[in-house]
């Protein structure tokens, strides 16, 4: 899959500045071609949840946004988030006093 259609994927436009800020989340990024195919399914099962992954704007890193309403619908779509992780033995950071997770690579 090339940068480009990762872009397209997760919903971007494609310009340069993308395609720098998408390469430099690859590049940091641990078995990128491992992750890369997870990273496009979590983001198509997201939506259901009124979440997905996206490019940080603060760090080189990809992110996964829980943007669910209520309570129960956060905790749903952090538990959703935990499983895959699990599943694909994905390492994700939390980011602090948000349900934001950035994700570091396969373990």
């Amino acid at each position: 899959m090339t940068n480009d259609a990762i872009l397209r994927q997760l919903g971007y436009t494609v310009t340069k500045s993308a395609l720098v800020q998408v390469q430099k989340a690859i590049d940091n990024t641990n078995s990128f071609d491992y992750v890369k195919k997870h990273l496009i399914t979590l983001h198509d099962q997201l939506q259901s949840y009124l979440s997905y992954v996206a490019l940080s704007s603060t760090h080189d890193y990809f992110k996964i946004k829980n943007m669910a309403q209520g309570k129960e619908m956060i905790e749903a779509t952090n538990e959703a988030i935990f499983r895959w992780a699990k599943k694909y033995k994905v390492e994700i950071e939390k980011v602090y006093k948000k349900d934001t997770y950035y994700v570091l690579g396969r373990k």
